[in-house]
């Protein structure tokens, strides 16, 4: 909903529990009003009449009020927008006019001396509480009129009112251990995390939280601001000297350059989506996690199938015959989806070789993959391949052919990571030679799945020949949601997982054209709970793909844990076995066929519930998250290690109707509501790497 006010120069966008208001001066600057609980445009009127911060000499009254900050003029906060030409730096806009419209609201400015349109976008949905912002720039000049380059061109500034103290959360890590939670006080000035690597990376996810220092789990306010780009970006929070902040945020790292927009041409920013809630950080993981499954993730409301990936089992060492033996294992077992990893390709017998070269290994698949496929679905499994398109071996006919698609540098050494190149997306000769190769493969066999890596990030982002090479890091990540896009609407029955080394590429930009996400290469299930911890701060279990691989975990430590603690890790998400079944025993594929079934029961309370986290996985003791959907709730515990003989203390469920009973599914013993809210559900959990699955359901 949106109501105007103010003779028409105060917007109030409301949702479900909040409104976000901005107001229009007569000097044409757009400043922020309120953010936070629902408010009427009487309010916000109210709001727009208060007097502004006095003017002093060494201080502006536009820092960290305004909503979208330029570079120019009496600011002095970084700026969202950099603009320039060969003779002028900076942007003096005025105000045309407001829309409203399906797209919510629009504004529309331009500057005059420089031809550029700015328009900046608003949508709050009615169904929840995020603030949706992006900004179109476009250039008006004739065709005698110079280009104008974008140094800066981010999505939208969120500002935060003065309060006392203010607290940061985001994410961090590295490759094998995303999505780690840091929480530390906000001090004055600037704290920037971002991405240098053309990718969103493993070091940080684009999201960040602010609190007030004394948020919980389900109480207190938090905002949070989220980026839907996967190539380079940067979010900057500054706290002012006022005690006021402001948070910016949008595509690319540095300022050094990103397009060059001739007359008639445009650039639209992606989404730099906000929430604000005063129900603690898990209200706010609820709400995105809401508005994702409505309104991001393709196809939300399909349960993501039980996959077995055969990697760990087979790595490069691949074969029909084989795989077929761990597709009868794997049906077997009850998986729904046989996935084949890397090296079905070319003269892929190992990481230097084959990369480029989307056609099967003749003497590994003689007839293609059809056969196998094909069998496959015969035993009642869907099929899919691994690809990693974006990059190529020096040693493959793709390289040979067309050694200058690949990004590099006129007389510079091409770096090679895994010994592998990256191709150039940006370039429209690139992007047709892999529409038609992964349009060929997935018409050369029945595939209903895809798993798209990549594995390396930019180091050599040159253009040789271009005009403005610099644009390579935005165009590669356009050409990358083009070529998706294309294969999506293609081939429409084909589900898409994001890849990227584990958890590289994991933001709400790719999560538009892909059905899941591998959260990260290291599938030891102890590690696992703080990198899911961390994950579904901002993104749902529907999306978070998790694998019970072999033990001792061969990523990084030799820790040995049972099939039950592995399992239970694994489906606090998606799914997934990786470990090699011809070496399991009978027992164990007795026992994992059964956990098997049971997540099969679960599954919709997980993949489509409202997330509770319980117990965060930190210090070694109990831990704990829960799924609620209408009558049924699942419980998952992990008690990493047992101190003292101690019994562990009952955990107390949440979004539960107090009044109710609850049966639970597998002993039958009945539990009231209000028990296990105030008490609390005992868990029974012993030793070490113990865990245990509650499946509760409201009579």
């Amino acid at each position: 909903m949106i109501d105007i006010g103010g003779n028409g120069r105060v917007w109030v966008l409301s949702g479900r529990r909040s409104s976000y208001a901005l107001h229009l001066t007569d000097r044409d600057e757009l400043l922020h009003l309120h953010w936070g609980p629902r408010i009427t445009a009487e309010d916000a009127e109210a709001l727009a009449a208060e007097p502004g911060p006095p003017e002093r000499g060494f201080e502006s009254p536009l820092d960290g009020r305004e909503e979208y900050p330029v570079e120019g003029g009496p600011r002095f906060v970084r700026p969202a927008l950099s603009v320039r030409t060969p003779a002028l730096r900076g942007t003096e806009w005025r105000f045309e006019h407001s829309a409203v419209g399906e797209d919510g609201l629009a504004l529309r400015f331009r500057d005059p001396l420089h031809h550029l349109g700015i328009t900046l976008h608003y949508r709050m949905r009615d169904d929840g509480d995020v603030v949706e912002r992006w900004a179109t720039l476009r250039h008006t000049g004739t065709a005698d009129h110079p280009p104008l380059e974008l140094l800066r061109a981010d999505s939208a500034a969120w500002s935060l009112p003065p309060r006392e103290r203010w607290r940061l959360t985001h994410l961090y890590g590295r490759w094998a251990a995303e999505s780690r939670l840091a929480r530390t006080d906000l001090t004055p000035g600037e704290k920037v995390i971002g991405s240098r690597r053309g990718h969103t990376s493993h070091h940080h996810l684009p999201w960040v939280a602010l609190d007030g220092g004394d948020a919980t789990e389900e109480s207190g306010e938090v905002y949070g601001c989220a980026l839907a780009w996967s190539g380079s970006w940067r979010i900057a929070v500054q706290q002012l000297s006022d005690g006021a902040v402001q948070t910016v945020g949008g595509v690319g790292h540095d300022d050094s350059g990103q397009l060059m927009l001739a007359p008639g041409e445009s650039f639209t920013t992606p989404v730099f989506a906000g929430l604000w809630t005063d129900g603690g950080f898990g209200a706010a993981s609820r709400a995105w996690h809401s508005w994702q499954l409505a309104h991001v993730i393709p196809d939300a409301d399909a349960l993501r199938p039980v996959l077995y990936n055969s990697w760990e089992a087979t790595e490069f060492d691949v074969g029909e015959e084989q795989q077929l033996r761990l597709a009868g294992l794997a049906a077997d077992l009850g998986v729904e989806l046989f996935v084949v990893d890397d090296g079905w390709f070319g003269a892929r017998t190992g990481d230097r070789a084959g990369l480029g070269d989307w056609t099967p290994n003749p003497d590994r698949f003689p007839h293609g993959l059809k056969p196998l496929a094909e069998e496959v679905r015969a035993r009642g499994m869907r099929f899919g391949i691994w690809v990693e398109p974006e990059m190529v071996n020096a040693d493959s006919d793709l390289y040979r052919a067309h050694p200058d698609w690949v990004q590099h540098h006129p007389g510079r050494v091409r770096t090679e990571f895994r010994h592998q190149l990256v191709l150039n997306l940006a370039r429209p000769d690139v992007r047709e030679h892999l529409w038609e190769s992964m349009d060929a493969l997935l018409r050369s066999a029945p595939i209903d799945y895809v798993k798209w890596d990549f594995n390396r990030s930019f180091s050599d982002a040159g253009w040789p020949g271009d005009g403005y090479p610099q644009r390579l890091w935005t165009e590669h990540v356009h050409g990358l949601y083009a070529l998706l896009g294309r294969l999506r609407a293609a081939h429409p029955g084909v589900a898409f997982e994001s890849c990227a080394g584990g958890g590289g590429r994991i933001d709400l930009g790719v999560l538009r054209l892909t059905d899941q996400v591998w959260t990260s290469d290291n599938t030891d299930p102890l590690d696992r709970l703080s990198i899911q911890h961390g994950f579904g701060q901002l993104h749902p279990a529907r999306v978070m793909a998790a694998w019970v691989t072999d033990s001792p975990n061969a990523m990084g430590n030799a820790r040995a844990s049972s099939l039950r603690f592995r399992f239970v890790s694994a489906m606090a998400g998606v799914l997934g076995v990786g470990g090699d079944l011809a070496r399991w025993s009978e027992a164990e594929l007795t026992e994992a066929r059964d956990w098997v079934a049971l997540y099969k029961r679960v599954r919709p309370v997980v993949q489509h519930g409202e997330l509770y986290r319980l117990r965060p996985p930190d210090g070694g003791g109990l831990s704990a998250v829960q799924y609620v959907r209408g009558a049924e709730t699942v419980v998952l515990a992990w008690l990493p290690a047992q101190a003292y003989g101690e019994p562990q203390p009952p955990v107390r469920l949440r979004g539960l109707d107090p009044a109710a009973r609850y049966a639970d599914q597998a002993t039958g013993e009945i539990h009231r509501g209000g028990v296990l809210s105030h008490r609390g559900l005992r868990t029974g959990l012993r030793g070490d790497l113990d865990a245990a699955v509650f499946h509760l359901r409201r009579l």
